[in-house]
């Protein structure tokens, strides 16, 4: 099998690297053949996140450049979760984990081959973990963690001033015992996560020098930030989930549309497959014309496609272009619409009590502050219903103008725009 000498080379200029053992071993073991690699998704939530993503879209460049992965559901360690800066998780419960991990691994596959010479695999710890007594696990594995070692950990170190479990304390045993026991039963020598694991990835590192006396290599990547330093994958509604029923595509697509200039560079380096020269042309013109947003234009059409596929992609463009004054929004689905319109805000209407009037509508929905100023906007023309525009203030939509059986888009303007559900 041909292996991708220049993979090392494509992420650090990616900036995915952001740190690693021993880097010409890791340079060395990379080139020399097909490197069994493993990268850990815990289930603490019924989602993935776009700070999942990266590692995923890593393990896409890995296994593409001819590497073999074994991608790990965290069925066992899901039950305790990895310490956090702000305080002790909410254990949940088996049937909680057990459905969230089925969840979680549905949305990995997709993403990674299982056929050919480096097919991926999908491994979960709970089959190694569960049958093992506390006994044996203190002797076998424990013993090779020095408590100090543990406690200088930078997570655990914030922790100690407001309290920390035992049970969040022994968190990087376990992650160090899945490294130790893919490298014993499946060959695996590379394991990557983010910077926030790089304890942990070293922690298996060092298990496997201590019990086996071998060799292993780590990296993580970076913490992907906004300009002013916080964490990206929130937004107001919350988490950037790749679920499309905790976020729907449109709204995914938005949130990489509206991303900082500052930021669009790096994000199209993480989370793309464009080859270096195109990002470098993009990047070059939008610096010379930042507000044609070229950038994050095709920023979001690749994420989007990547994780919910060009259908998808093509239903947010055209919800998008149509909310605008641009297309026929009544081609729209409900769940599209639905979601296109949370962005903006919808108002629901009881419709056994008969549709109000637009003017109603208009000052309802908040694009108009009275009744007034509603009447002045359709008489200057500035109204519209589902993209035509308004003439009489006292008009009140049909049933036939609802779209997916539901939905009215009033716009005030080219820009200001809302939703009302009829129900």
């Amino acid at each position: 099998m041909s292996v991708d000498t220049t993979l090392l080379d494509d992420l650090e200029w990616r900036g995915l690297l952001a740190e690693s053992t021993d880097r010409d071993a890791l340079r060395t073991a990379l080139s020399d053949g097909s490197v069994r690699f493993y990268v850990g998704f815990d289930p603490t939530a019924p989602s993935l996140h776009m700070g999942n993503l990266v590692q995923i879209v890593t393990a896409m460049r890995l296994q593409r450049a001819g590497h073999t992965p074994f991608a790990l559901v965290g069925g066992a360690t899901g039950m305790i979760g990895d310490p956090r800066d702000s305080g002790e998780r909410t254990l949940n419960s088996l049937d909680t984990v057990q459905e969230w991990t089925a969840r979680v691994r549905g949305q990995i596959e997709p993403f990674l081959s299982f056929e050919g010479e480096n097919a991926a695999t999908m491994v979960n710890n709970h089959d190694w973990t569960a049958g093992l007594s506390v006994i044996d696990f203190l002797r076998d594995i424990g013993k090779h963690f020095p408590v100090n070692r543990m406690l200088a950990r930078e997570t655990v170190r914030r922790r100690l001033e407001s309290g920390i479990s035992y049970t969040e304390f022994s968190y990087v045993l376990l992650q160090s015992m899945d490294f130790l026991t893919l490298f014993r039963e499946r060959g695996v020598t590379l394991q990557f996560g983010g910077s926030d694991q790089w304890g942990n990835l070293t922690g298996g590192v060092e298990l496997i020098r201590r019990a086996e006396g071998a060799t292993a290599h780590a990296f993580a990547t970076p913490l992907i930030t906004k300009a002013d330093g916080t964490k990206y994958g929130k937004t107001e509604g919350g988490a950037l989930w790749l679920d499309p029923e905790m976020m729907p595509p449109y709204a995914f697509h938005q949130f990489w549309l509206n991303v900082e200039d500052e930021k669009v560079g790096e994000l199209l380096r993480v989370f793309t497959f464009l080859p270096r020269e195109q990002i470098e042309e993009l990047e070059a013109r939008h610096a010379e014309k930042p507000f044609l947003r070229e950038a994050q234009k095709v920023l979001a059409d690749e994420v989007t496609t990547l994780v919910h596929g060009e259908a998808e992609t093509a239903n947010a463009k055209a919800a998008a272009a149509a909310l605008f004054g641009g297309g026929d929004v009544t081609s729209l689905s409900g769940a599209t619409l639905e979601a296109a319109l949370g962005e903006a805000g919808t108002v629901d209407v009881d419709g056994a009590s008969g549709i109000p009037s637009i003017v109603d509508l208009l000052t309802l929905s908040g694009l108009a502050k009275s009744k007034g100023e509603a009447r002045r906007t359709v008489a200057e023309g500035g109204a519209y219903l589902n993209n035509v525009r308004v003439d009489d203030p006292d008009q009140v939509p049909s049933a036939g103008d609802l779209i997916a059986s539901s939905w009215l888009v009033l716009r005030r303007g080219k820009k200001r725009f809302a939703g009302v559900r009829v129900r």
